[in-house]
């Protein structure tokens, strides 16, 4: 039997057209797993083609699973006919778009300029020459200079730039820091709520508690210590300090959103208060720019940043290169204190105007929890049905909720204003409670 693989219309290269022929003998058995494929030469004379023309085809066939190579023998046909294709399955039930979404962490759209933002990042991928090269693994020399000056403006931290470690977030930091503090083997955090920050601990092998005070490690967010905003005043900050250097915990203290305080002074930083010993400090952009802006810093204490300086050419930098000299640049010519600004104003009026809507729709017969910073509340209602069906049944609504707390009778909500539209809040609200009823 002669073929022809010269079928110009095709418009289909003759290597191609081989290795369609005989995937489809493979796969419709024709040729049997195991069974010998025609030798280069023989199957160029049949095929009346070239040599490199079937031998491409044969690479193709084998690259793709359907044919081995065994040494001195020539090529053999796989099982891949018999195998069982593994099918894609769709886990996750069609639910309707999120149209009020309580439960997000992002930010309101019009609190960011993405027009002012771009022009520093055009400007920060114009350097060519500076950016053919890897960046420095703890973060660019100039732009770590820069935060040194910020903390110490804006909270007090004052440090050296080779105290300061970038990163792509939080956890990519906690990669870094956990190896250098595993002789501490435990570690505590406020609440299971951390599970980004437990998980990488878990993962290096340290026993994770909470709330305990008699641990090596103690993890505190003292500008977030509740989902709702409550800050840990002055006297406790002062109190933690004191146990932790009487038992020799180091303290990591998560500064997240220190920025966003509405009703009372902000209060220093537990690394300022312990002049920069025994405490690690983490800050992040996520909240104050874009959560897409992926760049954290974390400041070692002395003991630290030696034990790091060790260790700093083995690890690869996470964070953009150009989001850095971007970053660098915008705080420079002072956005970044006027983002917060913008901010701090556009946060306060929304979470009254949220609160304005709950109280119109649920009158009293609700407790609401608000702190002194952040942008989220919590809200106490009546509910007859468990936390996890109300959450089903809001989200068929396309509303996102997120439960703190389930009791008999009540289920505790996190409703949070930040990227909502403030227009949404009223209608938002009332969907709610319609499902409560």
């Amino acid at each position: 039997m002669v073929l022809s693989f010269h079928d110009p219309e095709s418009g289909e290269r003759l290597y191609l057209q081989v290795y369609h022929y005989y995937r489809e003998l493979i796969m419709s058995r024709r040729l049997p797993p195991g069974s010998r494929m025609p030798s280069l030469r023989s199957c160029a004379r049949e095929l009346h083609l070239s040599r490199t023309t079937i031998e491409n085809a044969y690479l193709q066939l084998a690259a793709d699973g359907y044919i081995i190579s065994k040494a001195q023998s020539g090529y053999y046909v796989t099982d891949i006919a018999v195998q069982k294709p593994v099918l894609p399955k769709n886990r996750k039930p069609e639910l309707p778009p999120v149209r009020y979404n309580f439960a997000s962490s992002g930010v309101d759209r019009e609190s960011f300029r993405f027009d002012l933002w771009q022009r520093y990042l055009k400007s920060a991928l114009r350097q060519n020459e500076r950016l053919l090269s890897y960046g420095e693994p703890q973060g660019e020399s100039d732009f770590r200079q820069v935060l040194s000056e910020y903390v110490r403006q804006r909270r007090n931290v004052t440090c050296s730039p080779d105290d300061i470690v970038i990163g792509a977030g939080v956890q990519s930091l906690l990669h870094i820091l956990c190896p250098l503090i595993k002789d501490k083997k435990t570690v505590s955090f406020p609440a299971a709520s951390f599970i980004q920050g437990s998980t990488v601990f878990s993962d290096y092998g340290f026993t994770v508690r909470y709330r305990s005070k008699d641990s090596g490690v103690i993890y505190v967010s003292p500008a977030h210590m509740t989902k709702w905003g409550e800050i840990m005043p002055v006297s406790r900050r002062m109190e933690l300090l004191r146990y932790a250097g009487e038992h020799q915990s180091l303290i990591i203290e998560d500064d997240f959103e220190n920025e966003f305080v509405y009703l009372q002074k902000p209060t220093p930083s537990l690394f300022s208060l312990a002049g920069g010993h025994g405490v690690v400090y983490i800050g992040s952009f996520s909240r104050l720019l874009l959560p897409s802006i992926r760049i954290s810093f974390m400041i070692l204490p002395p003991e630290l940043t030696e034990a790091y300086q060790k260790k700093a050419e083995f690890y690869n930098q996470t964070a953009s290169k150009a989001e850095q000299i971007a970053l660098c640049q915008f705080i420079r010519d002072g956005h970044l204190a006027s983002q917060t600004r913008r901010l701090k104003r556009l946060y306060s009026v929304k979470m009254k105007q949220l609160l304005t809507a709950i109280r119109e729709v649920f009158d009293k017969s609700c407790q609401i929890q608000i702190g002194s910073a952040g942008t989220s509340l919590a809200l106490t209602v009546a509910c007859g049905c468990e936390g996890q069906i109300l959450k089903k049944k809001a989200r068929a609504k396309g509303l996102r909720l997120e439960i703190l707390e389930e009791k008999p009778g009540t289920v505790t909500l996190l409703l949070s204003c930040s990227a909502m539209p403030s227009e949404d809040f009223l209608p938002a609200c009332r969907l709610l409670k319609s499902l409560l009823d």
